[in-house]
């Protein structure tokens, strides 16, 4: 293993700054730790999905999310560093498809609801867009390489349909909107 914290309060961040992977120290409100944060916050809402009762399956593939995550993690930590790569993104891509093939199709628009599983799964999608649309703020001003966003982007897509599965597996359906008038 490498570096152990064995000091966790070190005070140099009371400048408001915070230092990455690769020494530098950056603004704490910086796009890239805002990417970074906006991670660690899926990360520990998945963490949160976790202690719901799931289908064995769902808990395999979201523990090693949560791994794959905190890879993605390091690499927006340590600029130039590369961990996620387009097999990453095929794997969540056939994720998805097995999720979804046994689903009927979506006739109608859902509601984030069916569960506290399934509503706790609708949240950690809706910090994957987050996570996603600040990675792609980011790509704009520095160079973060492009199977990052695509991950958040098929990751997002993934706990839709989990999140589909795990209301049916809750309550036997999804929410359905109705546009009340």
């Amino acid at each position: 293993m490498g570096h152990r914290l064995t000091q966790i309060a070190t005070r140099t961040g009371d400048d408001g700054s915070t230092g990455l992977g690769d020494g530098r120290r950056v603004p704490k409100d910086d796009l890239r730790v805002q990417a970074m944060g906006d991670v660690d916050e899926l990360n520990s809402s998945l963490g949160v999905l976790l202690c719901e009762p799931l289908p064995p399956a769902v808990r395999e593939l979201l523990v090693a999310v949560q791994h794959q995550l905190f890879d993605l993690g390091g690499e927006l930590c340590i600029p130039g560093h590369r961990v996620i790569t387009d097999a990453h993104v095929t794997r969540l891509e056939h994720a998805l498809d097995g999720f979804n093939e046994p689903l009927p199709p979506l006739k109608d628009f859902i509601l984030p609801g069916g569960g506290a599983a399934a509503s706790a799964c609708h949240l950690a999608r809706t910090i994957t867009r987050r996570a996603e649309r600040r990675v792609w703020e980011l790509t704009r001003t520095e160079a973060v390489a492009p199977p990052v966003a695509q991950y958040l982007n098929r990751l997002s897509d993934l706990l839709f349909v989990i999140a589909r599965v795990l209301a049916r597996h809750e309550s036997g359906s999804e929410v359905l909107w109705r546009h009340q008038r």
